[in-house]
């Protein structure tokens, strides 16, 4: 096995390459490599799959988060799975 470590830049490129550009912002991407970076250094290597991190986690205002979940506070959100601060409207949030 072969393993390469990439940078956020390319991290960021292979959401293009794969046409999940429009998935996540380009601050979003930062902050979610970011915590799969954190993640990655704790529990060793991690493949890159664009397509389960799109399944897996979704960036959009918290107030459409709540929405979708039927949630009445952020705190409830975060009670229920892992959530990322991307500004003071945005998150992204592991879907469950």
């Amino acid at each position: 096995m072969i393993i390469k470590k990439i940078g956020l830049n390319e991290f960021r490129h292979a959401f293009s390459y794969c046409e999940r550009q429009e998935n996540f912002s380009y601050e979003g991407l930062e902050v979610l490599f970011d915590h799969l970076e954190e993640v990655s250094d704790d529990c060793g290597n991690m493949e890159l799959d664009v397509i389960a991190i799109c399944c897996d986690y979704t960036e959009s205002t918290i107030v459409e988060a709540l929405a979708w979940y039927d949630l009445a506070s952020l705190e409830e959100l975060q009670d229920n799975t892992f959530v990322l601060n991307v500004d003071s409207d945005t998150i992204i949030y592991q879907n469950y």
